[in-house]
C-alpha cells in the first residue's frame, strides 16, 4: 500500500511543479538532453519549449552554466556561441572556456552539428591538450562566415 501511495504522491507532485525538472520530457526531440537542476530552477510543470527558452537565457547571461548540460540542443549550443562570438572579438583569452565547454559537448556521440565540420574538428584533436583543442575550434568558428547562419534541420 505505501508503495503505490509514494507513486502517487511523486506523479502529484511533478504534475504539480514541485519537482525540479532536469530533463525534457519522454518523447520529446531532444530527450537526451541534461542539465544539473542545481544550476537551472525549472519547475516539473513548465513546457519544453519554455524550458529551453530558460536554459538559452541562462547561457547567455551566465555562459559557464553550459558545462553543467549534456547534449545541449542546437538552440543552446547557439547560444553559447553567440557569448563565444563576442568574446573572440574582445579578448581571445577569456573565449577560451567557452569553447573548451564546447569540446566537451562534442565528445557525447548524441548531440545534433550546428555548425557543420565541427564535429570533425573536435574529434580530429582528440588527445590534444585541452588548450590546443579550444584554440583549435575558435580557429575553426574564425574561419566560418558566421555561426548564426545555420539553419536548425530536425
Amino acid at each position: 500500500m505505501m508503495p503505490i501511495l509514494l507513486q502517487w504522491l511523486r506523479r502529484l507532485s511533478h504534475l504539480l511543479g514541485f519537482e525540479t525538472a532536469d530533463a525534457f520530457p519522454p518523447g520529446h526531440p531532444y530527450e537526451r538532453t541534461r542539465w544539473n537542476g542545481a544550476y537551472f530552477d525549472i519547475a516539473s510543470d513548465v513546457k519544453p519549449e519554455q524550458i529551453e527558452s530558460r536554459l538559452c537565457e541562462a547561457i547567455a547571461n551566465t555562459p559557464l552554466v553550459f558545462g553543467y548540460i549534456t547534449n545541449p540542443t542546437p538552440r543552446m549550443q547557439r547560444a553559447l556561441l553567440a557569448v563565444l562570438e563576442e568574446r573572440m572579438r574582445v579578448n581571445r583569452g577569456r573565449a577560451s572556456e567557452l569553447a573548451e565547454l564546447l569540446v566537451q559537448a562534442y565528445e557525447s556521440p548524441h548531440i545534433t552539428e550546428v555548425i557543420p565540420g565541427l564535429r570533425g574538428v573536435v574529434a580530429s584533436t582528440s588527445g590534444h591538450d585541452m588548450g590546443d583543442r579550444a584554440r583549435t575550434v575558435m580557429a575553426f568558428l574564425g574561419s566560418t562566415q558566421s555561426p548564426f547562419d545555420v539553419i536548425e534541420m530536425r
